[in-house]
């Protein structure tokens, strides 16, 4: 969606907010729109037209949520495109921190909101919040999966502070919760955070690398090999780690020759496809071979 007609959109939705009244609108149709628009986001194949339109989309699901604070779809739609535009867009670090504990503490609500034995258990003792987590049904999954995903961004953001890495397995616990549920969730998404909480730090700082391997693999499989992002996680996060030139060189030829087009993947992979250009670009003077 070019830039121009994302801005006329958005004046749309609030030229609609100003004439129906914000608090007439009802939840159901805020949160239909919130995930219409988000789709055609993440249907974009073009990244820096994403980069300079979604702020204002940012802002009205800010808004959104001012007016229906407890609707849990819209605060599920201002956790996911917070999350993927801090972790994606944001270079600067203090405007990454600030967006990805937004995401963290929308989906926290959202997730709350769903199902209220959840309200309150981010600080509690791990035990008791694994009984919480574990007691969760099918009908959680999705705000399950979207709390975890936005904390496993703020976490990745916050790598350097050892008291936001120190929440790692809580999400890890989300997202195993999400996989006994629906393995197949999202594509097998849920693999993919764990692929990269395993892999988010050294093997000798207690990093896992061979574990996070088997969750992208395992991620990929799950998506067909669609989702492009897994392939790179792959090579970066962990054929890096392992020292490993010919399966990281091969997993980017492999993202650089595939289709980028697909549905609700076509951004992710159209990134990934320019991380792995880098990541390739980069290969003789990272392995030095």
């Amino acid at each position: 969606m070019p830039v121009k007609q994302m801005g006329s959109l958005v004046v749309w939705c609030l030229c609609l907010s100003v004439l129906a009244g914000c608090s007439s609108i009802t939840s159901s149709l805020t949160g239909r729109m919130s995930e219409s628009l988000a789709s055609s986001i993440l249907n974009s194949n073009d990244p820096e037209t994403v980069r300079q339109g979604a702020p204002a989309y940012l802002l009205m699901i800010d808004g959104f949520i001012t007016d229906d604070p407890e609707n849990p779809n819209v605060l599920m739609a201002g956790a996911r495109l917070n999350a993927s535009y801090a972790g994606a867009f944001v270079d600067d670090d203090v405007r990454a921190k600030l967006m990805s504990l937004k995401a963290r503490d929308y989906g926290r609500t959202a997730l709350c909101l769903s199902n209220k034995t959840t309200c309150g258990i981010w600080e509690e003792p791990y035990d008791q919040f694994e009984t919480v987590i574990e007691a969760l049904g099918p009908k959680d999954i999705e705000p399950m999966y979207v709390a975890a995903m936005a904390w496993a961004t703020w976490i990745q953001v916050n790598r350097d502070d050892w008291v936001a890495v120190a929440d790692k397995a809580r999400v890890e616990k989300m997202m195993l919760r999400v996989v006994a549920l629906d393995e197949g969730y999202g594509r097998g998404s849920a693999h993919l955070y764990l692929g990269v909480l395993a892999a988010l730090l050294p093997e000798a700082l207690g990093g896992k690398p061979e574990e996070g391997r088997r969750h992208f693999e395992r991620s990929i499989e799950l998506s067909g090999g669609r989702d492009l992002l897994a392939k790179v996680l792959l090579a970066r996060d962990y054929a890096r780690m392992v020292f490993d030139r010919e399966f990281h060189d091969r997993l980017c030829r492999e993202v650089l020759e595939a289709d980028p087009k697909v549905e609700g993947l076509t951004l992710s992979n159209t990134m990934a496809q320019g991380e792995a250009k880098a990541l390739l670009d980069d290969s003789q003077d990272y392995f030095g071979e």
